[in-house]
């Protein structure tokens, strides 16, 4: 059995679910955990009755050193602190011999838990980033994506897990500070730091916006769909970075159509946290920027349903 955890609110439900049907369809004898960050978001996982998911109140999982620091973070950044604890938690509850922890933006095109067997008889997997050149963010975003991590409850996973935790309560926050980030950049001495730690060496199997450039022919594992955003009722921002066309079509459009059609299942609810930004002039400037660069990935979001030019009947 394999057994996963991952974390959301309600305005990220319809991401969450799409990740969780995902795994589902190409992965074989898993359980996965799930942090409900509000009320509405345990109320519709456990109203899914999936035999394979198991939602987890907030207010089960708080304790006091959690609830201690809450008030000084943002909800995002309180998510990022929460990471560590959670994964913790699933395996001291529910007496696990490992947790993988993932993003709710991933999504999986084939199965996951061949990356979990890739570990061996090592204690903690890594996932890089893998950067393209022109998108290097190692120095400030760190070597390490923590968007697929598995931790074994041995002594060294455990260790890790641990110091981990004590680390994101001490300071984790959306800003490069003193070598910090969030909770990504304590990972990039994890491979001298700790022992039995593996990172495996494919760099395809995990694609994102910063690295599809080199991977234009590779579907990967998973695709991690950072700064994925809705903008009112018809269009959808893919991000900061270039986007060709194929992976518009190949892998985006499977991925957005999934998204609209849960946000009809949900309708009227906003749970993929759709808006309308203002048009103020700084928002103007950075638009021609990315205009200028290529990257002005705005669409309407009937291009990448059947019929659409991104769309599979095109």
């Amino acid at each position: 059995m394999y057994y996963y955890c991952t974390l959301f609110n309600k305005n990220y439900l319809t991401r969450g679910i799409a990740m969780i049907e995902s795994l589902s369809l190409h992965a074989k004898e898993f359980h996965l955990y799930v942090l409900a960050f509000d009320n509405e978001s345990y109320q519709y996982l456990s109203a899914l009755k999936h035999s394979a998911i198991t939602p987890i109140k907030l207010v089960d999982f708080e304790d006091e050193s959690l609830l201690a620091i809450k008030p000084t973070r943002t909800i995002g950044e309180y998510c990022w602190t929460c990471t560590p604890a959670i994964i913790q938690y699933c395996i001291s509850t529910f007496c696990l011999p490992h947790c993988t922890y993932i993003d709710a933006d991933v999504y999986f095109f084939k199965n996951p838990n061949t990356l979990i067997d890739e570990m061996g008889h090592n204690s903690i997997l890594l996932t890089r980033h893998n950067y393209t050149p022109q998108y290097d963010q190692t120095q400030t975003s760190g070597i390490y994506c923590v968007q697929f991590m598995c931790f074994k409850a041995d002594d060294h996973g455990l260790m890790a897990l641990s110091w981990w935790r004590k680390k994101c309560l001490e300071w984790c926050f959306a800003y490069y500070e003193d070598n910090k980030f969030g909770d990504q950049k304590y990972l990039d001495d994890w491979s001298t730091r700790f022992k039995g730690v593996y990172v495996p060496h494919n760099t395809s199997y995990a694609l994102a916006p910063w690295n599809i450039q080199c991977h234009l022919n590779t579907q990967g594992i998973f695709y991690h769909f950072h700064n994925l955003s809705f903008i009112g009722e018809d269009r959808v921002d893919l991000g900061e970075y270039k986007i060709p066309y194929m992976v518009r079509k190949n892998i985006y459009a499977p991925y957005i159509a999934t998204l609209l059609r849960l946000r009809m299942r949900y309708a009227p609810h906003n749970f993929d946290l759709r808006h309308i930004p203002k048009l103020t002039l700084k928002r103007l400037k950075i638009l021609i920027k990315r205009y200028l660069k290529g990257s002005y990935n705005i669409f309407y979001t009937k291009d990448f349903l059947p019929g659409g030019i991104y769309g599979s009947n095109a």
